[in-house]
């Protein structure tokens, strides 16, 4: 069977995070959705994304195919549901279509207002659904949690050192090539994944539920609450509470952050913080791209949301519910404002068009030191995306 992840509604709602990539794409617990589903279906899939995302992420159709939406966590019974899909079957959710079994003439109409002509069949179970940036940190608990036991199963842990506390050791495992030496991990509260190559240095104080890519490092004494997902390569050090870095992001120094979700290729520089909470603990209002305006969360908790590329400064400070989008540049005393559109540079000073041609050389600088090229694929996408906001630039 051919296998297509497609993008409905959600890919709008989860900007700036899916300018860059499609919804599947995004890391939750430990794996993006689209490893979570390939694990579940011992499959591969393509992608039914943006057109200006489709070099990257190509799509293949055949005649008879399975649509799976990309925002959707698979679980058991969603996974039997798809299965046995016939075609011209689709399965929804409360006006959500969650799969379908449609031919190559019929694919278009996963993302129709209304269905013409097709068996719906209403899924009665439970779904996770990705649809906001904060539901990425909001169910990363429950997402963290499914992905170690699908990860672990029938799996021997790598033996942790004798200089490391330990509590919960049921509840840790460790992949081939992870360094951990005098640090303390407690798995009472939820599991503690360190996946290949990763390092955890002297002094880190962590609680789970804990999620560490491969070749992710914990700096020396770093304090990281649960639950937390450190995508590859990361780096990070200072305090972390709920927060998700996709991969290759770093936040190496001292400084908090908390329910946060940061893209790849972003830093955080040195002392830098965000508040995740307001003084006075009303429910905080987030940016969002479908509206363009500030809509109610209804999360009394919700950090900083950041695109792919963007960076901060040393000492910065983040108001509670802050948006950051793609290749952005933030710096200065006070705080900036709580929507930071793409390729904007500046703080609380003021902002200014961050250049497309610097955004380029950073981006090749960056993705160098981790062996990776920033091809004319890469460029395309930045460059669209630099289009497509422009008109956030407009007041500076």
């Amino acid at each position: 069977m051919n296998y297509i992840f497609f993008d409905d509604g959600a890919w709008n709602d989860l900007r700036p995070l899916t300018f860059t990539r499609p919804v599947c794409e995004i890391r939750i617990g430990i794996l993006t959705i689209r490893e979570k589903w390939e694990k579940y279906l011992s499959a591969s899939f393509s992608y039914y994304t943006q057109d200006y995302l489709s070099v990257k992420y190509p799509k293949l159709i055949q005649e008879q195919n399975i649509l799976i939406n990309g925002s959707v966590l698979p679980n058991k019974e969603l996974k039997e549901a798809v299965l046995n899909l016939k075609e011209g079957e689709y399965l929804s959710k409360e006006g959500v279509v969650l799969a379908a079994n449609f031919l190559a003439k019929d694919i278009d109409l996963v993302n129709s207002e209304e269905i013409v002509g097709k068996t719906k069949i209403e899924f009665g179970q439970d779904v996770v659904r990705i649809a906001k940036p904060y539901d990425i940190f909001e169910s990363n608990d429950q997402a963290l949690r499914a992905d170690f036991e699908l990860l672990t199963k029938g799996k021997k842990s790598q033996a942790i050192s004798d200089t490391v506390n330990v509590l919960g050791r049921e509840n840790i495992f460790l992949e081939e090539g992870v360094k951990i030496e005098f640090a303390t991990l407690n798995a009472t509260d939820g599991p503690i994944y360190i996946g290949k190559d990763a390092v955890i240095m002297e002094g880190c104080l962590v609680r789970g539920p804990l999620a560490m890519c491969e070749h992710a490092e914990l700096k020396m004494g770093a304090k990281v609450y649960g639950a937390t997902t450190l995508g590859p390569y990361c780096k990070c050090g200072g305090e972390l509470n709920n927060v998700v870095l996709f991969g290759y992001s770093s936040k190496a120094h001292d400084g908090f952050l908390g329910n946060a979700v940061l893209g790849e290729w972003c830093n955080i520089g040195a002392d830098t913080n965000n508040s995740n909470l307001k003084n006075n603990y009303s429910e905080v209002k987030l940016w969002s791209y479908s509206s363009e305006s500030f809509e109610k969360t209804g999360l009394q908790f919700c950090g900083t949301i950041m695109g792919d590329h963007s960076k901060l400064g040393i000492n910065t400070m983040l108001n509670t519910g802050t948006v950051i989008g793609v290749s952005s540049n933030v710096f200065g005393a006070g705080f900036p404002r709580n929507f930071i559109p793409s390729f904007a540079m500046g703080g609380n000073h003021g902002f200014k068009e961050y250049r497309l041609n610097v955004t380029f050389e950073v981006a090749a600088l960056v993705m160098q030191r981790r062996a990776l090229k920033f091809d004319e694929v890469e460029k395309d996408i930045l460059t669209k995306v630099f289009e497509m906001t422009k008109e956030y630039r407009k007041s500076f």
